[in-house]
């Protein structure tokens, strides 16, 4: 967010280049230290609503940024007369001072950490906060499936919103403000959603069920959008509830097949190669866009889901000869952890 802000007040284009990297660095470390706390400090039936929430919160982020940053550029540009990069530059700071709020949490939150691991005795290769390069090797079939379905899922849906004002605009002659709400309407959904999805799941288990519903969601919302003139509001909320669901159900699957002395490198790999196939797709994405226009666009995205259902039936098949089902129902996970913390 510094380098933003230098940025726009001294309108540099080296630290216009810069800062992506600075941002997705310290953002995806962010969310894989977030998920490895997450499945350290919660177990079983907990872990897809613990999930739910942090994909809440994390949705609230984004629609309230993307509503309220234009309103405090306008009232700072109110306060100061004029409109120049001084103004976006203060606009800027203003939204990066959420970044305070946000270091205050960690260091709140690793003082838990350390205190609970002092408490409970724990020893520090047993909280899955140790990361090694060295343990891809020991990764399952089941895990690396689980990684594809997590690229082949949200190139569906991220590249498309990425995209997707324009095509509101095109295609049903929206306003560019009545493009933004529909456009957004995918995270709006997922922030309440998110949560009763989570508790949904820890109650009934089945998470691969619940993937497969998703997924024949979102597949029915982008062949509405591309197929038909049915008012689009109706695949876009399908395809905001669709999202909220697969991160619920999918994410916590994870901790299911790794051990969690590996989860912090798992999920850091999860993360690294989703949003390498998200840039892959978006440049390709882009390429249909330009040369076949908005209808090959949407059958690109529908194809990219129907080879999910057969990722989900080989993960569920090799985590069974492992030992192990990412499909048990919640009531036999508890009961087969509960007769292992016995044990």
């Amino acid at each position: 967010q510094i380098l933003l802000l230098l940025r726009t007040l001294l309108l540099s284009l080296l630290l216009l280049e810069c800062f992506p990297w600075f941002s997705r660095i310290g953002g995806e470390s962010l969310a894989v230290a977030q998920n490895t706390y997450a499945v350290s400090w919660f177990k079983g039936k907990e872990l897809n609503l613990v999930f739910g929430l942090q994909l809440s919160m994390a949705r609230v982020g984004s629609t309230v940024n993307m509503n309220i940053m234009g309103w405090i550029y306008s009232r700072v540009q109110h306060l100061l007369g004029y409109a120049g990069p001084s103004t976006l530059g203060l606009a800027l700071l203003i939204g990066g001072v959420t970044c305070l709020f946000s270091l205050s949490c960690a260091l709140i939150l690793a003082y838990l950490d350390r205190r609970a691991e002092k408490l409970l005795c724990k020893e520090q290769g047993k909280t899955g906060e140790v990361i090694k390069l060295t343990d891809v090797k020991d990764f399952s079939l089941s895990l690396w499936l689980i990684f594809v379905i997590c690229v082949c899922y949200y190139a569906a849906v991220f590249p498309f919103i990425g995209l997707g004002k324009v095509f509101f605009i095109e295609k049903f002659r929206f306003s560019p403000q009545e493009a933004s709400a529909i456009n957004s309407i995918v995270y709006i959904i997922s922030a309440p959603m998110s949560p009763v999805f989570g508790l949904l799941v820890d109650k009934v288990g089945k998470n691969i069920i619940w993937v497969l519903c998703a997924v024949i969601t979102t597949l029915a919302s982008h062949i509405m959008l591309a197929f038909t003139f049915w008012n689009p509001w109706i695949a876009m909320c399908l395809l905001g509830v669709a999202y909220s669901l697969l991160a619920c159900a999918l994410w916590p699957m994870v901790a299911f097949v790794v051990p969690e002395h590996q989860l912090g490198t798992a999920y850091g790999f999860m993360q690294s190669i989703q949003n390498l196939g998200l840039a892959v797709i978006a440049i390709a994405a882009g390429m249909i866009l330009d040369t076949r226009g908005y209808l090959f666009l949407e059958v690109f995205f529908s194809a990219c889901t129907p080879k999910i259902p057969v990722l989900e039936v080989s993960g569920v098949h090799c985590a069974a000869v492992a030992g192990g089902d990412l499909n048990w129902s919640a009531r036999k996970r508890a009961k087969l952890q509960k007769a292992a913390a016995s044990e």
